[in-house]
């Protein structure tokens, strides 16, 4: 929780500093760790996330014109856009504020100008979703001055749309779902066909103990908006428009056995990935409700070999990470997690060896990478909210 406090402290100082007052409203989205369900989302398929307690925060007030001027304290510089005239710079983080903004009003919304300050503590590029954090914080500010309601999925929706168009990255609905509607001790299980969603609790060990999620960063990092994810999603659709169906998320296992020999290998490995991934997804969501963490881990570790062999997303890092969590007893299950190629692993682990956990997983992976890892305990956080408000 401190983490949490110290950011909020910042962002309303350097407010008070800046404005010469208290910041009427304060408002915060998390970042997530996706538990499993790796590029099932833009298939229609299932995913299953946990908003983290590392996040976006920001403090703002409103503003009598149609301006929106917000300093970044991670960045270190002041974007200024106008409402009524919104541009596309390409200049970074300013475009997703921008974006929010745009997606909003080209669906109806009528929105007021503010100025604010915002700072953030999900490490960038790490498959963590500091973006997806960033729109909902934007979002949640504007609803909270514009004066519309807030609706979770309408606001992840768009959120979603602004990256999709305005930012040029064409991510599933999942990141913005748990961002816009995450809430503490659960993950999500998110339909991303429907976007119905289910709360699901985190596992206590067989022992009655609680468990940790743990997000490994290996520290190598790959930007998202590259190649590789769009050539993925193209192998996709190539192999649903073979089965004949919308997504992936159509075709069953058995059909999939049945034709996988007349599919071209690559797309078949790639099939083979979402379609398992969808059955390891759903089962993990009961195994969750069972309290069962010991299958839930061997199905993160399944997904691990899956993400590696047949959709190969993984890096020699994600690989020597997720082995390392693996080979640890009190880890119930590792996985890469993220867009891949590089970022984060995600493990399960006995709450009560947590500790003895990061020392060893640390000294094996710098061992054998000579890279120092970041490690980062977790907690299942709420999602986009209201921190404080006028009275």
């Amino acid at each position: 929780m401190k983490k949490k406090s110290s950011l909020q402290e910042q962002v309303s100082v350097e407010f008070q500093n800046k404005f010469g007052t208290a910041p009427p409203l304060l408002v915060q989205a998390p970042g997530r760790v996706n538990l499993i369900g790796e590029h099932t989302d833009y298939n229609d398929g299932f995913v299953l996330p946990m908003a983290i307690d590392r996040g976006i925060w920001l403090a703002l007030q409103p503003r009598e014109d149609d301006q929106v001027a917000v300093h970044s304290l991670d960045f270190g510089e002041t974007a200024v856009f106008h409402l009524n005239n919104l541009q596309q710079t390409q200049s970074g983080w300013a475009e997703y504020p921008k974006g929010v903004a745009w997606a909003l009003q080209e669906n109806g919304y009528a929105l007021r100008g503010w100025e604010g300050v915002l700072a953030g503590n999900v490490p960038k590029g790490a498959g963590l979703s500091s973006s997806a954090a960033l729109e909902l914080a934007t979002a949640r500010a504007f609803q909270q001055l514009s004066g519309f309601s807030w609706d979770a999925v309408q606001m992840a929706k768009l959120s979603q749309l602004a990256e999709n168009k305005w930012v040029g990255m064409n991510c599933g609905i999942m990141d913005q779902m748990i961002s816009a509607a995450g809430e503490a001790g659960h993950a999500l299980l998110i339909d991303c066909r429907s976007l119905e969603t289910q709360l699901v609790p985190l596992p206590p060990a067989p022992d009655g103990s609680g468990t940790a999620v743990v997000i490994l960063d290996t520290t190598t990092r790959r930007g998202l908006v590259d190649s590789a994810y769009n050539e993925r999603r193209q192998q996709c659709e190539a192999a649903a428009a073979y089965f004949g169906v919308p997504t992936l998320r159509d075709v069953s296992i058995s059909k999939f056995l049945a034709e996988a020999d007349n599919l071209e290998p690559l797309t078949r490995r790639r099939a083979k990935h979402v379609i398992t991934e969808n059955l390891r997804t759903l089962n993990a969501a009961k195994a969750m409700q069972n309290a069962d963490a010991p299958l839930l881990g061997q199905l993160m570790n399944e997904s691990h070999i899956s993400m590696r062999d047949d959709f190969e997303i993984t890096n020699d890092e994600l690989n020597v990470m997720a082995e390392a969590a693996q080979a640890q007893p009190c880890c119930f299950g590792a996985r890469m997690t993220g867009g891949g190629f590089a970022g984060c692993a995600v493990a399960l682990v006995h709450e009560e060896m947590v500790a003895d956990f990061v020392t060893a997983v640390s000294q094996k992976y710098q061992q054998q990478t000579n890279l120092s890892p970041k490690i980062y305990v977790c907690q299942p956080s709420p999602g986009a909210s209201v921190v404080s408000q006028p009275n």
